[in-house]
C-alpha cells in the first residue's frame, strides 16, 4: 500500500448557500490528493502527459458523512491498497476538525492522446513494482 496527506484550506467559492462545501468540491480535492500522491512517490502527473499518457477517471464514488465549512483545515488522505495494473484505483478519505467528512475511490484507465485505451508506461509499471515489492529480509 502506499498512502499520501494533503492539506488545504476551504475556500469561500468552495461553499454553498448553506455554508458548506458545495459536494462536487470533494471530487476536486480527490484530484488533488491523487495528484500529489503520484508526485510523492516520483510519478508526477506532468511527465505521465508530456509521455502522451493520460488517466482519466472512468469511476468515481463518494459517500458524506459531515460537511466541511469555510476556512476549515482538510486533510485528504490517497491511498493504493494494491499493485495497479491496466486499470488503477486510489481510495480516499477526507478530514476536517479531527472528523471524517468524505470517503470515496476513484478507479482510472490509461489512455493515449487519441484516447485509445492503452499499457500503463514502463516507469510507471517499474515504479509500482518497486513500491509494492515486498521488504526485503
Amino acid at each position: 500500500m502506499i498512502e499520501g496527506r494533503t492539506e488545504l484550506r476551504v475556500r469561500y467559492a468552495e461553499t454553498d448557500m448553506m455554508g458548506i462545501v458545495y459536494h462536487a468540491h470533494y471530487l476536486a480535492w480527490f484530484e488533488v490528493g491523487r495528484t500529489e500522491l503520484l508526485r510523492q512517490y516520483g510519478l508526477p502527473y506532468r511527465e505521465l502527459e508530456d509521455a502522451g499518457y493520460r488517466l482519466p477517471v472512468i469511476e468515481v464514488q463518494a459517500r458524506y458523512l459531515r460537511p466541511a465549512q469555510y476556512d476549515d483545515v482538510v486533510t485528504i488522505v490517497s491511498r493504493m491498497e494494491e499493485l495497479p495494473s491496466v486499470r488503477v484505483r486510489l481510495d480516499y478519505e477526507v478530514y476536517a476538525r479531527g472528523e471524517k467528512l468524505v470517503t470515496g475511490h476513484t478507479l482510472h484507465a490509461f489512455i493515449n492522446r487519441q484516447g485509445e485505451p492503452v499499457r500503463p508506461p514502463a516507469v510507471f509499471v517499474d515504479q509500482m513494482r518497486r513500491l509494492f515489492a515486498p521488504p526485503a529480509s
